[in-house]
């Protein structure tokens, strides 16, 4: 395995990350239970993988609670890098919605309490909230951060415009900045590049040019990625 800094900072990072989607406390369609993904998490970790992806919306939080239980039984939580994502839809159990302070607050204790960690590495905001000002938005992440309960913050599936203007709010706040932005990425399909770290999600998701096409699982089923005109077809790719 391959090791390297996650941007410009001081955070080491395996290569490849392990997405946690997945893995849930139950079974049905495309999830797989926790005594499942053990083979696969033990796999990771002795390949050299020390790299985890999870967010609150999945599974409703089991799959934060499954990260939780999994991982402390191959490495330290100081060998370990750790990412959850707080989605701008409803709180779990909660009316709550959005990205605004009280919901973040709520959201990363929630997650750390799933997880069973004092503090994650990196928290992202899962999509952009157009309802809330991106300036309460980033000031409540660099809280976060200030309280110990993340190492650093990022943000998954946006625009370039949108990741730009947070980092300039945080920027003229003298705050805390992303430093990751996580995508889906193919060849075929590039959303931008920037200047921060970047982790890229389902590589081979629905994609023709990794034989996908014409191809059925129950994730395939179940994707809400797979809208009209969101994937080329073999022909657009040739």
């Amino acid at each position: 395995m391959e090791y390297q800094k996650l941007e410009r900072t001081g955070l080491e990072v395996s290569r490849l990350c392990i997405g946690m989607m997945g893995f849930s406390e139950d079974t049905g369609g495309w999830k797989l239970s926790e005594d499942d993904a053990e083979p696969i998490i033990r796999a990771a970790v002795e390949g050299g993988v020390t790299f985890f992806d999870t967010a609150e919306t999945y599974s409703d939080g089991a799959s934060e609670r499954v990260t939780g239980r999994l991982l402390p039984k191959f490495l330290k939580r100081e060998d370990l890098v750790v990412s959850t994502k707080v989605h701008p839809s409803a709180a779990l159990g909660s009316r709550s919605r959005g990205l605004g302070r009280k919901r973040i607050m709520a959201a990363i204790d929630g997650s750390l309490a799933r997880l069973g960690m004092d503090y994650v590495d990196i928290y992202q905001i899962h999509r952009w909230d157009r309802d809330t000002p991106i300036e309460e938005t980033m000031s409540a992440l660099d809280d976060v951060v200030r309280a110990g309960k993340a190492r650093y913050i990022g943000a998954s599936s946006m625009f370039a415009w949108q990741f730009a203007k947070a980092q300039r709010a945080a920027e003229r706040a003298g705050g805390t900045k992303f430093i990751s932005t996580q995508h889906n990425h193919q060849c075929a399909i590039r959303r931008f590049g920037n200047d921060a770290g970047r982790s890229d999600w389902s590589r081979c998701r629905a994609a023709p040019m990794a034989g996908a096409e014409g191809r059925s699982s129950p994730r395939r089923q179940a994707s809400s990625f797979r809208t009209p005109g969101g994937m080329p077809s073999r022909e657009d790719v040739a």
